[in-house]
């Protein structure tokens, strides 16, 4: 069987201040990839505005946009020019009081290919997700790729990056590659040691996703320190998040093609092979030996004795 390959890449940037200043820089970005020969980028979480969860506040919600509306207008018109796939992350507004953390995967050609609406939602100080955004119910199964000129994607988001049940569900159903579109940092509270040893964790849990089900990973952070935006408010519960960056794509042994670091906005890219997954599949054949008959407890909160 002839190997496949894609050209994939990353956009890790800080935020510049207001839509327009965002947008502008992905543009940017996306060309100098286009350029490089890349065929697909992942944009990081909410890449538009500041991560605006840090605090509740319902201003806030005047941001969202519809599936549609004018950053899907945009990348759009990108991803045409480029002859390039986008996955790109919004505050989407499906109806008055329902709104979504969403991923819109857009084709070469400028078509809306397939959407996520982030399952896992955070409720933890700085990250008030909860607040904003209703857990997706937009297909079934509730994980399922999104098929695209480049393959299956299965696409999540951060949080959904912790949780090994979605990542198995998304290669059960064909994916060929999973993509983390994330926003995740420390708390400048945290001393040094904690700080790395969530780092790791945060690493490590992916890695393991990519082993497991044998596939390559994208992972897209932020990066940069944001204050809280709420901070002359009363509910200011944080000292702002240090987004850690390092943004990485890893093969399905989970070795490393490609790192950015913690502090600067990079764009990379580089070459994944798609056939290494069937050819570990048969080598190390997890699927054929999973015990389906004795995983019914796994749909249940917690198993009390």
């Amino acid at each position: 069987m002839p190997d496949k390959h894609v050209v994939a890449g990353f956009i890790q940037h800080k935020n510049h201040g207001d839509r327009e200043s965002n947008l502008r820089h992905i543009g940017q970005e996306i060309k100098q990839l286009a350029e490089r020969g890349t065929q697909l980028v992942v944009l990081q979480e909410l890449h538009n505005d500041a991560y605006f969860c840090q605090g509740e506040d319902i201003r806030h919600f005047e941001q969202a946009e519809a599936l549609d509306g004018p950053s899907f207008q945009h990348l759009s018109q990108i991803a045409t020019q480029q002859n390039m796939v986008i996955v790109a992350s919004i505050f989407e507004k499906r109806a008055e009081g329902i709104y979504h953390n969403t991923a819109l995967v857009i084709e070469k050609d400028g078509k809306l290919a397939g959407f996520y609406r982030k399952m896992h939602i955070p409720d933890d100080p700085g990250f008030y997700e909860k607040f904003y955004f209703t857990p997706g119910d937009h297909t079934y199964p509730a994980f399922s790729p999104i098929a695209t000129s480049l393959g299956k994607l299965g696409v999540l988001i951060c949080w959904d990056q912790w949780y090994p049940e979605a990542a198995r569900l998304m290669a059960l159903a064909g994916a060929e590659i999973l993509i983390y579109p994330t926003a995740i940092g420390w708390d400048p509270a945290d001393n040094p040691e904690e700080q790395q040893r969530q780092l790791n964790a945060w690493h490590q849990v992916q890695i393991g996703h990519a082993i497991a089900n044998h596939l390559p990973v994208i992972s897209c952070n932020r990066v940069g320190f944001e204050a809280d935006p709420g901070h002359q408010e009363p509910n200011n519960k944080t000292s702002g998040i240090q987004f850690w960056g390092n943004s990485f794509i890893c093969g399905p042994q989970g070795e490393t093609l490609l790192q950015a670091n913690g502090a600067d906005s990079v764009s990379q890219c580089c070459e994944i092979s798609l056939h290494r997954s069937a050819e570990l599949r048969k080598i190390w054949p997890f699927f054929r030996d999973r015990r389906i008959d004795a995983y019914n407890d796994l749909t249940q909160r917690y198993i009390d004795e």
